[in-house]
């Protein structure tokens, strides 16, 4: 586990206590929408120096939602457009694998988790993690408080949902380590993007994130009760706190492609300009979520402003620096991958670099940016029924 982990949520009006020491968080799906171009105060001028713009294109996991908040804030406060890039967001989808864009050469970069994109590396792509914005993890393992299951050597036996799509690889790292193996000792079944399995009783445990899924239960309603479902309803089992830490999001590029010094000088130029943007989603979290909805998410502002006070927790505090890759996580991740099987092998060396970062880190240093965030605190959100 990354050493310098953020206490988990203690914000929530009504009281959320769940197993391992879990933060409640937010729902997930949100429709595809279109982006918008820089707008506002903070975006007029910017970049008004500049003789050209470079284009890049950066492919995200998923569709716009507040995990992936700095991207938008930097495009749509400017900051982008100050460093001289024209930046694409691209969403990702269910049959969109930002790893297999990234080395496909239709992006130049991607936002993905350590263990999905080694595994393409190992497959022969030249991938190369740049920045390491999510400083923890966030998986989950979710069960209703009744089912019997209250650790992972408990889905023995067990419907156990999972997403699948690379997502599964840490869940059954952890369940092999823990004694039960996927592929003969639980049922796994194909889970979409919610929790609608569970709410139905269809699987005994569903995956989910601490900054996503988890809330989605919180915002239902008990048909038994006519209220809202409270944490005391379900045991989530958090997969970081049980030892199988996996680093997610994170920036990645093509070696190929940094190969060029023009092209390191963009990478530093784009990482420089999101961590400006995540800096603004720490210190502005209202601003943010209206700069995540005007993207085109369909999920409501009290949903949003959810996930991205969890999301934030993730990024923030960063001991070294907001995309600084804290080397025993990334071994504990590879590690684990390698003991389950996942990977043949340790990635080889360049697998991830810090050089890129670093620069962009100095530079917002001496601009008086707060690269560390090490006073951060979360903020107080309220569970609202369906998010709204």
């Amino acid at each position: 586990m990354s050493r310098n982990r953020a206490p988990l949520s203690r914000s929530v009006r009504r009281p959320v206590r769940v197993a391992a020491g879990l933060s409640a968080a937010a729902l997930l799906l949100s429709a595809c929408g279109g982006m918008s171009e820089s707008t506002g105060p903070a975006a007029a001028g910017a970049g008004k120096d500049c003789a050209s713009r470079t284009k890049v294109r950066v492919v995200l996991q998923w569709v716009a939602q507040a995990q992936f908040a700095g991207y938008y804030a930097a495009k749509e406060k400017g900051f982008y457009d100050k460093a001289c890039l024209d930046v694409t967001i691209q969403e990702g989808g269910v049959n969109i694998v930002p790893q297999q864009v990234l080395s496909a050469g239709n992006a130049e970069f991607a936002v993905s988790h350590v263990t999905k994109t080694m595994v393409t590396r190992e497959q022969g792509a030249d991938l190369v993690n740049i920045g390491q914005e999510f400083q923890r993890g966030a998986y989950l393992q979710v069960a209703w408080a009744d089912s019997g299951i209250k650790t992972l050597a408990d889905l023995k036996g067990k419907r156990v949902g999972s997403w699948g799509y690379g997502n599964e690889l840490t869940l059954f790292a952890a369940m092999r380590g823990s004694g039960v193996d996927p592929k003969k000792d639980a049922k796994i079944i194909q889970q979409p993007f919610d929790m609608s399995l569970l709410l139905k009783h269809e699987v005994d445990a569903a995956q989910a994130k601490t900054f996503n899924e988890y809330a989605q239960l919180l915002e239902s309603t008990d048909p038994k009760t006519g209220k809202l479902y409270r944490p005391s309803d379900f045991v989530a089992i958090n997969l970081q706190d049980a030892g199988y830490q996996s680093l997610e999001d994170g920036v990645y590029a093509r070696d190929g492609w940094l190969s060029k010094k023009a092209n390191q000088e963009t990478a530093v130029k784009f990482l420089k300009a999101t961590y400006e943007g995540w800096g603004y989603c720490r210190d502005e979290l209202e601003g943010c979520v209206d700069i995540v909805l005007k993207n085109g998410s369909a999920l409501g502002k009290g949903h949003q402003t959810w996930m991205l006070n969890e999301v934030n927790k993730l990024v923030w505090p960063a001991e070294n620096g907001v995309g600084m890759m804290d080397k025993a996580a990334w071994d504990q991740t590879i590690d684990i991958a390698v003991k389950a099987g996942l990977l043949k092998k340790r990635p080889t060396a360049g697998a991830y670099r810090t050089d890129l970062t670093e620069r962009a880190l100095k530079e917002l240093e001496a601009d008086g940016f707060d690269t560390t965030g090490a006073s951060y605190r979360p903020t107080e959100v309220t569970v609202t029924a369906g998010g709204r």
